[in-house]
């Protein structure tokens, strides 16, 4: 209720109804006469007080207020606003306007801390009177006399230490704020900044900790509860003690109806109502927390780790939270497959990650097998050797060219070259050579000769160029053996890269952030795609037909989904990596299996045997309600022309 409406009602009879008990309340306290005396005496303290003020000339200014931010709770939210995770510092508060405020809680608040708080100039003379008795008796500052005003600049510009000083300079500040903001505008301030227990500031944060619900919801019976934890929030929560935090209910209660706020009926109702308690929940871990690190990486590189913790914001991410939660289980049903088959390695780990072609939006990313034991995001963090599924970055380059096609012909057959390291004489995983064959043959098969042979006729530099073209940030040596995967790069950037031959060669920025706003709406972050051509159509489309054939009949037939899809299995030598990526229309995802110590994993552990499964489960459960698309046709596109 604001102080105009107590004005228009004063001398009218009012129905029953909240606000008229408040009124006649707040009548009852003061009393005409004793009201026009309290005004009076306010004024003249008043004065006295802006006389002393002189003392005080380095006091900040009041109007500062009119900008005020409080430091506010970051919310993170999947792609269908299901919350993920909280970020702050050490305040978890939620700023709301003061009519998303429940009106009992109102009352309460005022009855139990000022409930002179609508007719005074910020501060109360009786309770000044008062409090100086007291002090005097004591010979020290025991007593307060704070108003909700006095709190309120307190608690935003001085010190809470107990002084005479600290007390006029208090009063000052108080004055000061009543002559610039109007009394529903200090409400709504102090609601919203005060400190109510368990790192909650702020009656938002506060009544979703302590009842599971928002602050416009809180009844009767919560109210006086919660307004009851104000002297001390600590001592008096109902989760540290809550037989105590009954007794403060019932004085808050007591209180409102003593002053005639609430009848005494209600009162012992509202005492008597089971109360539906909530949890701490400002240090609650996150429901996902690779998906939480992920993007507190991206907001820390686009608006700094202290306005991450504090501004406030509400980041909505690209993730599904039901198909996070599958690609976690099955890494960990994975994990533990695996240690049941043999793969013995001390520090053994997996990755996933999956994109979305058409927007570059991640889907999920699961960045190890056990978050608790370690936070490292090995998607995003750990570089490791691709082995052979870096080779479809050598054929799109042959494709684009000009110069080759799935068809063309190359040999699988001893070979050495000489490079800046010595001679290099490239090997086929398990021996031995199969000599002519196609470009496709060789793909499905995962020859490794012939593709180091077209990587050297293509040129190793414009491969790399093709890499960074569609994701690969990474460090890239132009050395013979790249087309074996040679260089290190993340699972990120190999999902972000099939992406892009998904969508047939369109290609954006990877991110986990559709948007993000600020707590009133304000749009912050807007990532919608803008997606570019960078590959050529026929060569892409032309590759994706070969890598159909690597699930449907080659290395990766463990990958097969029964619908249209591509991809290529890696192996790197002795087993110390093994991958599988791969691609729908609608959906690429790259999945690793490694040693944090890049120990060997075993013999015979590859990428079609033991990664290819598990990309398929994962893709079979992400794709359950998407509808079956078929690749872009190679005919449909101009071939490019050979360029001399």
């Amino acid at each position: 209720m604001s102080s105009s409406t107590i004005r228009q009602q004063q001398g009218k009879k009012q129905p029953p109804s909240p606000d008229a008990s408040f009124y006649q309340g707040v009548m009852k306290i003061a009393g005409g006469t004793v009201l026009g005396m309290a005004l009076l005496g306010s004024s003249i303290i008043a004065g006295g007080l802006v006389g002393l003020a002189i003392s005080f000339r380095n006091l900040p200014d009041v109007r500062i207020l009119t900008t005020y931010a409080p430091t506010e709770t970051s919310y993170i939210y999947d792609i269908k606003g299901r919350l993920l995770s909280r970020l702050h510092d050490e305040a978890n508060r939620e700023v709301v306007p003061l009519d998303r405020i429940s009106p009992e809680l109102k009352r309460a608040v005022m009855a139990i801390e000022d409930s002179h708080f609508y007719l005074h100039h910020g501060i109360n003379p009786n309770s000044i009177g008062r409090a100086m008795w007291v002090n005097w008796k004591s010979k020290g500052v025991v007593e307060g006399a704070s108003t909700l005003t006095m709190q309120l600049v307190k608690n935003i510009f001085l010190s809470s230490e107990r002084t005479v000083s600290r007390k006029i300079a208090e009063a000052v500040l108080a004055i000061r704020v009543e002559q610039v903001f109007e009394k529903d505008q200090i409400m709504e301030m102090y609601l919203n900044n005060i400190y109510w227990g368990h790192n909650n500031y702020g009656v938002q944060t506060a009544a979703q900790s302590y009842f599971n619900k928002p602050a416009s919801k809180l009844n009767l019976a919560e109210s006086a509860m919660m307004a009851g934890l104000i002297q001390a929030p600590e001592t008096y929560s109902p989760f540290n003690n809550y037989q105590t935090a009954k007794e403060r209910q019932k004085l808050v209660l007591g209180r409102m109806t003593e002053i005639g706020w609430i009848t005494p009926q209600q009162a012992d109702a509202a005492y008597k109502q089971p109360l539906g308690m909530g949890k701490p929940t400002s240090w609650s871990g996150s429901k996902q927390p690779y998906v939480t690190d992920t993007v507190m990486q991206e907001l820390n590189k686009h608006f700094g780790k202290e306005a991450t913790l504090k501004g406030g914001m509400r980041v909505q991410t690209s993730v599904d939270y039901y198909v996070q939660e599958k690609a976690q289980d099955i890494v960990q049903q994975s994990y533990r497959r695996l240690r049941g088959r043999g793969v013995y390695a001390k520090e053994l780990q997996l990755a996933l990650v999956s994109v979305d072609p058409r927007t570059h939006f991640i889907k999920a990313i699961v960045g190890g097998v056990d978050y608790e034991k370690s936070q490292l995001n090995r998607v995003t963090q750990s570089h490791r050797q691709p082995g052979s599924s870096f080779k479809p970055f050598v054929y799109y380059t042959a494709f684009a060219s000009g110069k080759f096609t799935p068809d063309s012909v190359v040999n699988d057959s001893p070979v050495s070259f000489r490079d800046g390291s010595g001679l290099y004489t490239p090997k086929n995983y398990g021996g031995g050579y199969s000599g002519a064959m196609s470009i496709r043959t060789a793909l499905i098969k995962s020859s490794n000769v012939p593709a180091v042979v077209v990587g050297r006729k293509v040129g190793i530099d414009r491969v790399i160029e093709v890499a960074r073209r569609i994701g690969i940030k990474s460090p890239l040596q132009a050395v013979t053996s790249l087309p074996l995967g040679a260089g290190d790069v993340t699972p990120l950037e190999m999902a972000t890269a099939y992406a892009t031959f998904a969508s047939n060669g369109w290609y954006n920025d990877p991110t986990i952030i559709v948007q993000v706003t600020d707590s009133r709406g304000n749009m912050l972050l807007d990532n919608t795609p803008k997606p570019q051509l960078v590959l050529d159509p026929w060569a892409t489309a032309s590759l994706t037909s070969v890598l159909q054939g690597v699930i449907n009949e080659g290395t990766g037939r463990a990958a097969h989904l029964g619908r249209p899809a591509a991809g290529k299995t890696g192996t790197t030598d002795s087993e110390r990596n093994v991958w599988f990526v791969g691609y729908v229309p609608q959906l690429a995802t790259a999945v690793w299996i490694g040693d944090d110590g890049n120990r060997v994993l075993g013999k015979g552990v590859t990428g079609g045997g033991y990664v290819a499964p598990i990309w398929r489960e994962f893709m079979e459960q992400a794709l359950k309600n998407e509808p079956v698309k078929q690749f872009p046709d190679a005919s449909k596109f101009p071939r490019p022309k050979a360029k001399k």
